[in-house]
């Protein structure tokens, strides 16, 4: 059985080749991700026992994506078969002032067609350990939605850790709700948040002046949360960032250093290499801000890899981390 569980919609990537843009486009790179998948693949890589849950096509395209998650470590005996499609994702990737650029194709996916009783928690979640969600898997129908809170409701009565990505995409919300109707009570039963000062006044309505600020009030408001975190990234051009991140623990404000990424080969993924990287950390270190630095050294390291899913050991990641950057060849 697997101690971490994910849920969440993973889309067919189909990436232009090198960096050309869609106009210049004869063929596609195929590939499959999706966030929540993304960070269950990182972790699968240093060791842990993974599933992802999510719902495909019953085609050669929805065994293809679930052929993709078993290859790269998951779990994949609770994924679900039926409804309407596949989702998609275009990507052009951008290099130095050119920025890159996604057009998804979504809407009435096999996921978002998905119900609550589709999926049973309680058999998935008994023995589990960690359960993960993001903001953008609710925002693509109510039964989406009521279908992650029925998993976090079960997660809670199992004593799991509970992370939640809260970062989310606006023009996705096309049915009827907004996120203010629908995070606020996916958060209440989360230890873990992702997000910044601008996600807390948005979907909470909690004034807050900063990142410290409005955690202590995210806290206050739910005092399931534990900690919340997140990252800062200073983009110099589309081909060369620094990243850094923060964490509010409940007392203190851990920071890690710039890490500089240049040049960027992918940085689609980066968020979810965090996630995963201050996920384990927090499993294998009795150490907050270790973690926090792992989560951007993951990241960092993701960057330099195509396609959505970091692809790495713990010791590559590791180096990073105690600041191995200058990238010298291994023999």
């Amino acid at each position: 059985m697997a101690d971490f569980i994910s849920f969440g919609e993973v889309l067919m990537r189909l990436s232009t080749p090198g960096f050309s843009r869609f106009e210049q486009a004869r063929q596609f790179e195929v590939t499959y991700a999706g966030g929540e998948a993304n960070v269950s693949t990182a972790l699968a890589y240093w060791g842990h026992k993974t599933a992802h849950v999510t719902r495909f096509p019953d085609s050669p395209i929805g065994r293809a994506a679930s052929q993709y998650l078993r290859g790269h470590g998951q779990d994949t005996s609770h994924i679900l078969y039926g409804g309407s499609r596949m989702a998609v994702y275009f990507l052009e990737t951008g290099a130095a002032l050119r920025g890159s650029q996604i057009v998804y194709d979504r809407a009435n996916s096999s996921l978002a067609e998905i119900s609550p009783e589709d999926v049973n928690w309680e058999e998935i979640l008994k023995d589990a350990k960690w359960f993960h969600w993001a903001g953008i898997t609710p925002a693509l129908s109510q039964g989406a939605a009521d279908t992650l809170l029925a998993g976090i409701k079960v997660a809670r009565k199992y004593g799991l850790t509970v992370s939640g990505d809260i970062f989310y995409r606006a023009n996705l919300w096309k049915y009827g709700k907004k996120p203010s109707d629908v995070l606020p009570e996916l958060t209440a039963g989360t230890d873990v948040v992702i997000a910044n000062e601008i996600n807390i006044r948005e979907i909470f309505g909690i004034a807050c002046t900063d990142f410290i600020d409005g955690s202590q009030k995210l806290q206050k408001a739910f005092p399931q949360v534990k900690m919340v975190v997140d990252t800062k990234r200073t983009s110099i051009s589309a081909s060369h960032n620094l990243l850094r991140a923060i964490m509010w623990n409940g007392t203190t404000l851990l920071e890690t250093a710039d890490i500089d990424i240049n040049p960027i080969v992918d940085r689609v993924g980066g968020g979810d290499s965090f996630i995963a990287g201050l996920i384990h950390g927090l499993i294998r270190f009795d150490d907050p801000q270790k973690a926090l630095e792992y989560g951007v050294a993951a990241s960092a390291l993701k960057h330099t890899i195509e396609g959505d899913a970091l692809i790495s050991t713990e010791a590559e990641v590791e180096a990073i981390r105690q600041g191995e950057t200058s990238g010298r060849i291994k023999r």
